[in-house]
């Protein structure tokens, strides 16, 4: 059964003032815990984040590059009654403070059971994204640290870099398509126009 309200929580940061130039993604897309910061099981409180290794740089590294970022986050908590939308943004507020500003967050704030279309590894939220950013989905990418987000943006029709973690099971990395050692390696491999990553024409 569908959720009564199976649409994904969508917070706009700044506009991006650079388009990216031929051969770079349209948007490079970031999961949340265990990618850009420490998982923290149902985080609500800003005080506990903490950026994983080479995400300042990372985050830096695409912006630098004039290419849209945003972060797509699975926030089942919400569903849980665990967390709040007050808390999921104070979170995301924390985020972009030590990060950098994302161009969009979509939040999926419903369960595993609830149907909705937007939870990893659905592509709802991959498309919003892109939608929100108006950009091509085709020419996006999607990093992250578990199978749901390759899968997510494969169901979307986005390319997925996974970044393994100590949480990440071998036969997920074992069946990704791309993998990177840390996420500053990742979005090099993002910004690099090979066609084997980045989908359309270079």
């Amino acid at each position: 059964m569908t959720h009564p309200n199976s649409a994904p929580w969508l917070f706009d940061g700044p506009p991006d003032a650079v388009r990216p130039t031929d051969g770079y993604p349209s948007a490079v897309l970031f999961d949340r815990d265990g990618t850009l910061v420490v998982d923290v099981p149902y985080n609500g409180d800003p005080a506990r984040v903490e950026p994983m290794p080479t995400a300042r740089e990372a985050a830096d590294a695409v912006r630098a590059g004039g290419v849209p970022i945003g972060v797509v986050s699975n926030q089942s908590g919400v569903a849980r009654g665990l967390l709040t939308y007050r808390q999921v943004a104070a979170v995301r507020h924390r985020v972009d403070e030590l990060l950098g500003p994302f161009g969009v967050w979509a939040v999926c704030p419903h369960g595993p059971d609830d149907g909705c279309g937007c939870r990893k590894p659905a592509p709802g939220l991959v498309l919003a994204a892109c939608a929100r950013l108006g950009v091509p989905v085709e020419r996006t990418v999607v990093i992250g640290d578990v199978e749901a987000d390759v899968a997510a943006a494969r169901a979307a029709g986005a390319r997925g870099v996974l970044v393994p973690t100590s949480a990440t099971l071998p036969e997920e990395t074992e069946r990704a398509e791309a993998t990177a050692p840390d996420l500053l390696t990742a979005v090099r491999l993002a910004l690099d126009p090979a066609p084997d990553l980045v989908a359309g024409e270079p």
